[in-house]
């Protein structure tokens, strides 16, 4: 984009505010001799002050001195630091804005950023305290013509402008002048966007489709969640869908692969999941709006955080066509009585420096390392600091936004280990005082970023952030093996060894076999052994296993054990008929062939679509399998891992909780079949899932002591 030329001064040394009363100058060796006696503070009314100096450090090229000043700047202004010499530079701002001062004396709680029509005229708000102008530039519908307007300064740093009529259709940027640099960017509150992201889009929301919101389920261990990629979902031939790799895939009835089987959101209905969660369905960059161009892109690379993405649209040049396309998508799926979580990306932006945060408050929403470099916890080149104050109410706002007029049922906080304890607490606050117990789930990696331990919203803060689920890597690994190592297996691969810690995860890793555990509660867990990232749980299996049959029981071994767990099940879509992605482990930018949903499988492996179906039934039939406190769990649960490569589950007197008093579940990883004792009593157990097939019916009475089990199996028996 374009930007407003205007003079800059030349800079023989340079001098930056870096804290509200401390001002850093720069005298590089070739100026002067790189040393000067004296500086002074004036004003553009030529109002000259004396700097105190207090500290100087010789530097590599260049002198620096620490300077005080005992008057408050007003930082829509331009200062002017003049030498010894009578030259001069201008007083940029520095390091100030990473200060707590700043933080405070700026913070803006409004929520009327971005633009507001009302009453036939058009508002606009924009943060930008360190300017000293600022500007809307306005483009017609069409893009014919281009008009400029200045706006208007007021407290805290917000920028404002009232147009007496109603620009919608209307795109727009915002101009700032920060350090006599004027830069030109989108307005981050911006709703939707121009074809490929260029500017924003005023709308009228009122004028688009209206949602409604579903209540949230009773328990978040009740959850079932599906993780898809849009453009995946329907891309394939197979997907007998007509819009593929589009919103509107999802509103799509009756679609079928040509052997007559379903799919799309047919499909998931059948299929019994209770939440589908959306890879980033917010404007982001590696694809074409147009798709013309073979890119793919999972969507981490966000540009415009509250703006639906443009490629998925069939009018992407129509910013109302990305919202009611979207929006389409989920009303398709409440209609069916699924809710959506989307998965969101406040950690990172795509580039730092071409980014709207940056180019209208520069050096505010990253975060910097002791040396003032650019944080890179995240591995994209940037960290989003989420500590400070204005970066904390932009992701609440953006939340807020997409639950309001969405009407989504939770979020997906992709590396949430960057992301601070203060922010993921107070948004999951401000959710769900509009929507209780609404499904917030994320990342909690450890990260390497500048932040201090106890304020990191990872794993090992889980205790601090209580109503917030986190993937649960011990049950990842445990299960089928280190994500990071191909061949490692974990115990549903047959790794002996683990069985205390496949009982742990399995107990929603509470601590129940020993030792304090990961979580407080199992609505904390969120257990699972594929997503997009990493290999599927196929190609693993394949890599480590050399008979397909072996790979297909230790698949539905690894699967059975998601949705038998407590806590909440996460699957990937395609897990339920071994998706493969042919080997490719990190398929961010792969092309349609190694991505898509795969739904010629669905029909290959038809029987195991039918089994997992069974298990969900199963899960669902009994609030045992879904405990919602640690107590419960410790109540009625005995594992026992005793054995090599067993681990067996038995939950007694949960008859207030479902149709069984009793259930015995058997989890058996060896390479030979073994003899089970099951527990005792009077009436003979019901075997309602063999790891061949799953449902409520009955499958067959065991009226014998024992139970043989073949390598790799799994067993519900109940009574």
């Amino acid at each position: 984009m374009g930007g407003v030329s205007m003079l800059v001064i030349q800079r023989n040394f340079f001098a930056y505010l870096d804290e509200m009363k401390t001002i850093t100058i720069l005298l590089p060796h070739s100026y002067h001799e790189g040393c000067s006696s004296v500086f002074y503070l004036r004003d553009k009314d030529h109002d000259k002050k004396p700097l105190a100096i207090g500290e100087t450090y010789p530097l590599q090229d260049q002198n620096k001195y620490i300077c005080s000043l005992d008057m408050d700047l007003h930082l829509d202004r331009t200062y002017y630091i003049e030498d010894e010499h009578g030259n001069e530079t201008d007083l940029q701002i520095g390091a100030v804005i990473r200060t707590a001062e700043f933080d405070e004396l700026y913070y803006y709680d409004g929520s009327d950023l971005g633009v507001t029509l009302e009453g036939g005229r058009t508002a606009f708000k924009l943060w930008a305290p360190t300017a000293i102008k600022v500007k809307v530039k306005l483009i017609s519908p069409h893009g014919e013509t281009e008009e400029q307007y200045d706006m208007n300064r007021g407290d805290k740093g917000v920028w404002s402008l009232k147009l007496p009529d109603n620009k919608e259709g209307f795109f727009y940027t915002y101009l700032t002048c920060i350090n006599l640099n004027w830069e030109e960017a989108v307005d981050p509150y911006a709703k939707s966007v121009s074809l490929n992201s260029e500017w924003g889009a005023i709308v009228d929301l009122d004028k688009t489709a209206e949602l409604e919101s579903m209540p949230s389920l009773a328990s978040k261990t009740d959850s079932i969640i599906y993780e898809l990629h849009v453009r995946d979902f329907s891309v394939s031939e197979e997907s007998g869908m007509e819009h593929k790799g589009g919103y509107l895939a999802f509103s799509e009835k009756g679609t079928k692969t040509t052997q007559g089987f379903s799919t799309g959101s047919d499909y998931l209905n059948d299929l019994g999941i209770t939440h589908v969660e959306l890879l980033p369905v917010n404007d982001f960059d590696g694809v074409s709006d147009q798709r013309d161009d073979g890119r793919y892109n999972w969507g981490y690379n966000p540009l415009n955080f509250n703006s639906p993405e443009g490629s998925y649209s069939s009018r992407p040049e129509d910013p109302y066509s990305r919202i009611n396309e979207l929006k389409a998508v989920i009303r398709s799926l409440h209609d069916r009585g699924i809710r959506v979580i989307l998965d969101v990306v406040y950690n990172h932006v795509y580039i730092k420096e071409s980014s709207s945060f940056e180019k209208i408050v520069p050096g505010y929403y990253f975060r910097h390392d002791a040396n003032g470099m650019p944080a890179n916890g995240t591995g994209v080149g940037n960290d989003i600091a989420s500590e400070r104050k204005m970066a904390r109410k932009f992701i609440i706002d953006s939340v807020l936004f997409w639950l309001k007029e969405y009407k989504v049922d939770g979020f997906r906080f992709d590396l949430m280990g960057i992301l601070d304890v203060e922010t993921m607490n107070g948004a999951q606050q401000a959710i769900e005082r509009i929507l209780p117990n609404a499904l917030i789930i994320g990342e909690g990696w450890e990260l390497n970023t500048p932040l201090p331990e106890g304020m990191k919203a990872n794993l090992r803060n889980a205790a601090k952030m209580p109503g917030i689920g986190q993937f649960n890597d011990s049950f990842r690994d445990g299960i089928k093996g280190s994500t990071f190592n191909l061949y490692d297996r974990g115990f549903a691969l047959g790794h002996s060894g683990l069985e205390q810690k496949a009982a742990e995860v399995l107990t929603g890793s509470i601590g129940l076999t020993g030792g304090q555990g990961v979580f407080s509660s199992p609505s904390q867990s969120v257990n699972y052994v594929e997503s997009h990232d990493n290999h599927t749980l196929w190609d693993k299996v394949s890599a480590c296993c050399t008979h397909e049959s072996e790979r297909e029981k230790r698949h539905i071994l690894a699967s059975t054990m998601v949705l038998l767990s407590q806590g909440i099940v996460f699957l990937h879509a395609g897990q339920e008929f071994f998706r493969t992605k042919q080997g490719v482990e990190n398929s961010y930018r792969s092309p349609d062939n190694i991505n898509q949903q795969d739904w010629g499988r669905r029909t290959v492996y038809r029987d195991r679509v039918e089994y997992i179906k069974g298990l969900i039934a199963i899960r669902k039939a009994h609030g045992a399998f879904r405990f919602s406190s640690s107590d419960l769990i410790k109540k009625h649960i005995h594992a026992d891992y005793s054995s090599p490569g067993l681990v067996t589950l038995h939950f007694q007197n949960v008859k207030a909780y479902g149709p069984w008093n009793e259930l015995f579940l058997l989890f058996q990883a060896n390479e030979e079949t073994i003899s089970v004792p099951l527990p005792s009593g009077e009436m003979p157990w019901t075997l309602i899932s063999d790891g061949e097939k799953a449902g409520l019916g009955t499958l067959a009475v065991i009226r014998e002591s024992r139970l043989t089990a073949a390598p790799g199996s799994c067993f519900v028996c109940c009574r």
